[in-house]
């Protein structure tokens, strides 16, 4: 046994968050197993398992960050380079399964006759780049595609950059501004289609839950952005400061973020499990296990 009494503040914080990471992976393993037992649509099951990797992935991210809280910010970068770049993946396949559910195919130009012709209607900024109303065909499922899949480009490679600046030493704040504001573009052009796409298609998609699912997503990301938003406030302000001469206080920051990090992935991975239920795939055969377990 652990004697708790013994350990100090980083030891107890690594024991902890080091817990939260084996809750998370215990509900995603659950579930992934779940998917797999029941693997009826490859194609839409396949989505799913790469969107609830999410919350484990943003655990383990976090649980090395703590692990190594001295390191140099090229470090921290590349550890937040791996969830965002993921977090990219995870709204493209999310966009790939709102297809799969309307039976939509973009490769092999197959779109139900009860949607086609749908008018679409585009709201501010986007009007002043394309029509405010224009009707659904093939091409404008392609350009929602194409929107969000450009993220998952952008993201690696402004990544990829911005480490290779900040390991050269180079990266004054104007270039820092850049990345951001190209960043920001990007993940609101992907967003946006994603919201497009869910309100012309809310009545359809109703039964397959899609506000829970994108919630899950990107609930995620907003507690990830606007708890460090907050921790930069406080660090400004001096109530985040630091007590030890090893750590600095922007460590110090990273610490607390990445500690918090972990112990939301259990809460997330918790609601994947109702936000994905394998009970879609499950058919009969779950029907039959319940009914005999109630006999």
């Amino acid at each position: 046994m652990i004697d708790l009494s013994k350990l100090d503040r980083g030891q107890l914080t690594l024991l902890g968050a080091g817990s939260c990471v084996m809750l998370t992976m215990h509900f995603t393993v659950q579930l992934l197993s779940q998917h797999l037992f029941y693997w009826k649509n490859p194609k839409e099951q396949k989505a799913i398992l790469i969107i609830i990797l999410m919350a484990p992935i943003y655990a383990i991210d976090s649980f090395v960050g703590l692990l190594h809280v001295q390191g140099s910010k090229p470090f921290f970068m590349f550890l937040d380079s791996i969830k965002e770049c993921y977090e990219a993946l995870v709204i493209a396949k999310f966009l790939a399964l709102m297809y799969s559910y309307l039976n939509i195919s973009i490769s092999k130009s197959i779109i139900p006759d009860e949607i086609k012709g749908r008018e679409i209607h585009h709201s501010f900024p986007m009007t002043l780049f394309q029509p405010r109303t224009f009707r659904l065909d093939h091409n404008t499922l392609k350009l929602l595609k194409y929107w969000t899949w450009q993220f998952v480009v952008v993201r690696p490679v402004c990544s990829v950059l911005m480490i290779t600046f900040q390991l050269l030493g180079v990266y004054p704040s104007w270039l820092s501004w850049t990345f951001t504001i190209i960043l920001n573009i990007s993940v609101s052009m992907a967003l946006y289609s994603l919201v497009l796409f869910y309100h012309v298609f809310a009545k359809e998609l109703e039964p397959h839950k899609p506000l829970t699912k994108f919630l899950c997503i990107k609930g995620i990301v907003f507690f990830c952005f606007w708890q460090g938003v907050v921790l930069k406030i406080l660090a400004a302000m001096g109530i985040i400061r630091s007590d030890h001469f090893w750590l600095d206080v922007e460590q110090i920051e990273e610490a607390l973020q990445n500690s918090l990090v972990c112990v939301e992935m259990v809460f997330f991975s918790v609601l994947q499990q109702y936000a994905f239920h394998f009970a879609p795939y499950s058919g009969d055969v779950a029907s039959k296990m319940v009914n005999k377990k109630y006999d």
